[in-house]
């Protein structure tokens, strides 16, 4: 797990809050869910919740945690019926999201579409070489030729570099009797294993590619600097700023390649803001499309995810689909195509089957363009089969023999299905991977659908298992897959892993033993292993609540849901949740993120969700709050909250955060804080000027939508969004 954190304290004030929390006793903090965890396993404690507290447990084990007024709407309808209704999304209406999701509609395109309008880079590659044509739309033109320049650029910077360390080399040792040109086409060592940052930089994500293709063009001869030039630029890119929407968008795709670099270079941080400030979303799009269109893609891809998980309706099954998107991993950054595929992962195969049968699940992942590239199926040709043998017998031996590629094998085995130890051997992960060869991906480069290739798959019979697979096509594949979801293993491995995600990090083996013998009779129906779950005493022990600690995807969405705040720039929460150490399909390894605490917690973990939470609370994490609003609802009249006492404002906060109380260790703290920053102590003496929250979210992956956006005002009650971020910080809230 890489992380991207480097945050300070905003102030010693500060710091010394931040230390006065984080120093509770680890029996008060943390420690408290291993010895939970214990009387779970040995049926030492099943001591019933009361009904706020049942209520409670639901919200925050079966959502992604409540929202303001959540508890009461529960309550009203009873618990048992909103349980249903979660396990039946296609009931609650989830139109008010929808909305809100209409502004990406990038993710509304299927994936030809979406390549179409946003391309590949081995799409540019393509259009450069001759073998794809420039498209005839003028927006897409304008894309395709932005992308055409930088990529052209890219190759000439480098072929200069290599160049120039050519020239270098030469220069200090004697030169070799034949010339070698092969540098000229090799990347350099400091370019491999580098992936760009997506949309943060323009000379993003392929050069190695790009220096691969057509010669490269000459450097371009770099101008003097001329303050003249400059004020020019300067109140040239002013002026098209202030243009109307539409007709600002058409001067700036009216622009070269060049000059738009040169203009977005020359726009100040205001001016760039104005820019995007009153574009629709299409116009937005093409404009970043410009810059990058894997910006547009990538971007919005994890966006959407983040905005359904905080703002659906249907929370069970936002919160299973991130389950199943975690336990079927892909990786973002694997390469060219990525961001492409996982624009359909989520929505067109993962959320459909999130609640249904898990072998519809299962086929839909071992279909999904989105792993097949992740785990290099697309590459694993039959040894023996047609394809094979031609390339052996058209190679002459030069080229690399077509063979096996055992990855998604292995994983769907050991990772998706049956467990590491679910009796399977070397010989059988071979036998699966030759049955699985000739499925793969249709003209990937242009955003193709899944595609079985008969000429790429192995012939004969196979066996696995113990189980005997006739030649039979794709079909092949099929078979295994339902024998695959309907073993004993496979239930409960995956039903041990839906109790470690819901109930306990070491759930009881009774519990694990009642789901999976549900599954089996079920047939892998994931509803009604949930039910099982939801029907043991266990689940709604006194042991098992608040047991479990939040990651820190769950920590960040769950804790815009409790302030009800309104999220205005997504994209600062995705960075956030990078910097927390758990960016949105970040996962380089098949096996997903981990669920328990071990993973999560340590002091600058801590440190770092308490930064966050100050960021959040004082409008520093791209979420809008309203304290006083919030306040108000919870029993404060509208003129109250500025002149409160923080004792007071301390009191209405925990009910809105927590709909409960805090431990009186978190409380005094989180008073004692507030208290130090208005007054010194013995002189009684107003303090300096609390110094500005510095901003949690360091822009890297999304850089450019993030330059791109207005700040947000500081709440007006910063007393408030203290305490709130004190509290949202504080050991309590991390627990769920």
């Amino acid at each position: 797990m890489q992380k991207k954190i480097g945050m300070q304290p905003a102030s010693r004030c500060l710091a010394l809050g931040l230390a006065a929390l984080l120093a509770l006793p680890q029996g008060e903090a943390f420690a408290f869910g291993h010895k939970k965890d214990k009387k779970l396993r040995t049926g030492a404690d099943t001591s019933p919740l009361s009904q706020n507290q049942r209520t409670l447990q639901a919200l925050n084990r079966l959502t992604f945690g409540p929202q303001p007024g959540d508890v009461a709407s529960v309550e009203a309808i009873g618990l048992d019926k909103w349980i249903d209704q979660q396990l039946h999304p296609e009931t609650i209406d989830d139109s008010a999201l929808e909305a809100r999701l209409s502004a990406y509609p990038a993710m509304q395109l299927n994936l030809h579409q979406l390549t179409e309008r946003f391309p590949t880079p081995p799409m540019i590659r393509q259009v450069d070489n001759g073998k794809l044509s420039m498209p005839h739309d003028p927006v897409e033109r304008a894309i395709y030729e932005s992308q055409l320049a930088q990529m052209r650029e890219r190759r000439a910077k480098q072929a200069a570099a290599n160049a120039q360390q050519g020239t270098a080399v030469a220069a200090q040792t004697p030169a070799p009797p034949q010339a070698d040109n092969s540098m000229a086409t090799k990347p350099t060592i400091a370019m491999i294993g580098q992936p760009e940052p997506i949309g943060g930089n323009m000379e993003a994500g392929n050069a190695m590619a790009d220096q691969q293709t057509a010669p490269a063009m000459p450097p371009a001869a770099p101008k003097s600097p001329n303050p003249e030039d400059k004020l020019y630029a300067d109140l040239q890119a002013t002026s098209i700023v202030n243009l109307p929407a539409q007709k600002r968008v058409s001067a700036v795709l009216a622009m070269p390649p060049a000059d738009f670099r040169d203009f977005l270079q020359h726009l100040s941080k205001t001016d760039r803001v104005a820019l995007f400030a009153d574009l629709t979303p299409i116009q937005k799009e093409t404009l970043f499309a410009l810059i990058n269109p894997q910006l547009v893609v990538g971007g919005e891809v994890v966006v959407t995810r983040l905005l359904r998980d905080i703002y659906s309706q249907r929370q069970l099954e936002a919160v299973m689909t991130d389950f199943w998107l975690n336990h079927f991993n892909v990786y973002l950054r694997k390469g060219e195509y990525a961001p492409w595929y996982l624009e359909q992962y989520q929505d067109r195969v993962i959320r459909p089957h999130a609640l249904g049968k898990f072998e519809d699940l299962l086929v839909a992942t071992a279909e999904s363009p989105a792993m097949l590239f992740y785990l290099d199926q697309t590459e694993s040709v039959g040894p023996h089969s047609i394809a094979a043998v031609r390339s052996a017998m058209n190679s002459n031996g030069k080229a690399r023999p077509l063979g096996l590629n055992e990855n998604y094998a292995r994983e769907v085995m050991e990772l998706h299905t049956l467990g590491v130890d679910g009796g399977y051997t070397q010989r059988d992960v071979t036998q699966l991977a030759e049955i699985f060869t000739g499925w793969g991906i249709d003209h990937p480069e242009q955003g193709g659908e899944f595609v079985f290739n008969e000429k790429r798959h192995e012939p004969g019979q196979k066996i696995v298992l113990g189980y005997v697979i006739p030649q039979n096509g794709q079909n092949e594949g099929l078979e295994v897959l339902h024998k695959l979801a309907i073993s004993p293993a496979t239930a409960h491995h995956v039903s041990f892993q839906i109790a470690q995600r819901f109930v306990s990090d070491n759930p009881p083996p009774a519990l694990v033993n009642s789901m999976a013998t549900t599954w089996i009779k079920s047939g892998g129906d994931i509803s009604e292993v949930l039910k099982t779950m939801l029907a043991s005493k266990i689940f709604w022990a006194e042991a098992t609540y608040r047991a479990k600690v939040k990651t820190p995807e769950e920590y960040v969405i769950s804790a815009v849901r409790a302030t009800g705040g309104e999220v205005v720039h997504p994209a600062a929460l995705v960075e956030a949740m990078g910097q927390l150490g758990m960016p949105l399909y970040g996962c380089q390894t098949p096996n997903g993120y981990s669920w328990t605490a071990d993973a999560w917690l340590n002091s600058g973990e801590l440190l770092d969700r308490m930064n966050f939470s100050l960021a959040l609370a004082d409008n520093n994490a791209g979420t809008q709050m309203h304290w006083e609003d919030l306040m108000s609802g919870q029993g404060m009249s509208v003129a109250d909250p500025p002149s409160a006492t923080p004792a007071a404002k301390e009191g209405r906060l925990e009910t809105l955060l927590f709909d409960e109380s805090v431990s009186q260790h978190t409380r005094d703290a989180v008073l004692g804080e507030i208290n130090e920053q208005q007054v010194m102590p013995q002189t009684n003496q107003p303090k300096l000027q609390r110094a500005k929250q510095v901003n949690f979210v360091r822009p890297r992956d999304f850089g450019q939508l993030l330059l791109s956006a207005a700040p947000l005002p500081p709440p007006a009650d910063q007393d408030a969004a203290m305490l709130a971020g004190l509290l949202l910080g504080s050991p309590e809230f991390q627990r769920r």
